[in-house]
């Protein structure tokens, strides 16, 4: 594959991730996109639930939020097409691997096509990056930025991956002061709690477990703990509410926007999350993180921050990459107890307050 020209384009569309942990950790790559070209207007083309991700992406100019109602389906397809046909965009960099995303911007005309020739669509791409075995035992960030690398565009990234950088929109900072001074918490010392996650109950340490956790954390002079998910969490959200009985709990499920949340784990000193989208968004922001993983893969997918702490009981079994652990017990998290998880966060509130590296 030939190298392409940094200087050429003037307008690059960008097709993000679909979900928010990946999202974050495709930054890096927009940064280094960003600072190769910087005559270039980049815009992200994303899904509506991460373009708050891409809105605090520096490098970023614009976010199309695709609408699930028009471009859904093989015609919502061909009608995004010929909307971006329409913006003159003269490169397309494709950070999603699915064959419809090169699909829809070679149908859009855009002349330069890059990304990995994954999903069979290397046919479709301009500048198809062949990816290899080792390509897929990186960090995320590493593997974003390795695909830019082999294209000219950045410099060859460490396996273990970067730090993205987030930029917290003003509004959303504004609406999380404004809700703390609302909930008397201006100036609390605040923990931030996370026992959800999207792609299944193997990611799942138990909610009684993080309300064990957070019991002992709040009795070592937190002043409030802070409830985490999404709509669909809420059920967990409110068993770790039910064991924190006599606390201050605001449990926050499914009741703000992704840039709102984000707003608020910024203001955290304490984030214990499992594996997820705020895990990434929280490590980011440098907020002190404590991560518990189970089936996932902290190789390729740890958060990347200055202050973290993972939780992880190395088992011949974990990483397994389910949903649903296979074994029906959740072996990987019988070891990591509420006790092993306090000296997880004491451990990492200790670093952090004396200013050390994580």
């Amino acid at each position: 594959m030939r190298p392409l020209d940094p200087g050429q384009p003037r307008s690059i569309l960008v097709r993000g991730t679909n979900w928010v942990g990946d999202a974050v950790m495709t930054l890096p790559a927009l940064a280094a996109l960003g600072a190769a070209c910087p005559q270039a207007r980049i815009t992200v083309l994303a899904k509506p639930w991460v373009a708050a991700v891409y809105q605090a992406a520096p490098a970023v100019a614009e976010v199309l939020a695709m609408d699930p109602t028009r471009h859904g389906g093989l015609a919502g397809l061909w009608r995004l097409a010929g909307e971006l046909r329409g913006r003159g965009f003269d490169w397309a960099v494709l950070m999603q691997n699915a064959f419809g995303a090169a699909l829809t911007v070679a149908l859009a005309g855009i002349p330069v096509r890059l990304g990995y020739d994954s999903d069979a669509r290397g046919l479709l791409l301009s500048h198809a990056v062949p990816r290899t075995a080792a390509d897929r035992r990186v960090h995320e960030t590493a593997y974003y930025l390795r695909m830019l690398h082999r294209a000219g565009l950045a410099a060859a990234p460490p396996d273990q991956g970067v730090i993205p950088e987030l930029r917290l929109n003003p509004g959303d900072r504004a609406w999380a002061e404004e809700f703390l001074v609302k909930k008397g918490l201006a100036g609390a010392r605040l923990m931030g709690l996370a026992p959800g996650a999207a792609f299944g109950p193997a990611k799942c340490w138990p909610a009684e477990r993080f309300a064990a956790t957070a019991r002992v954390l709040l009795g070592e002079g937190f002043d409030a703990a802070l409830l985490f998910g999404g709509p669909g969490e809420a059920a967990t959200t409110a068993l770790v509410a039910d064991g924190l009985a006599g606390a201050r709990v605001i449990d926050l499920a499914g009741a703000t926007s992704l840039g709102q949340a984000m707003a608020l784990l910024a203001r955290l000193e304490l984030f214990i999350t499992n594996d997820s989208g705020l895990m990434h968004a929280a490590a980011a922001l440098g907020t002190p993180t404590l991560a518990v993983f189970g089936s996932t893969n902290p190789v390729t997918t740890a958060p990347r921050g200055s202050w973290v702490e993972l939780a992880r009981a190395p088992l011949e079994c974990s990483p397994c990459l389910k949903p649903v652990c296979p074994r029906g017990d959740l072996a990987c998290f019988a070891p990591i107890t509420p006790e092993v998880a306090v000296q997880a966060a004491r451990d990492l509130l200790a670093r952090r307050v004396a200013g050390g590296t994580a």
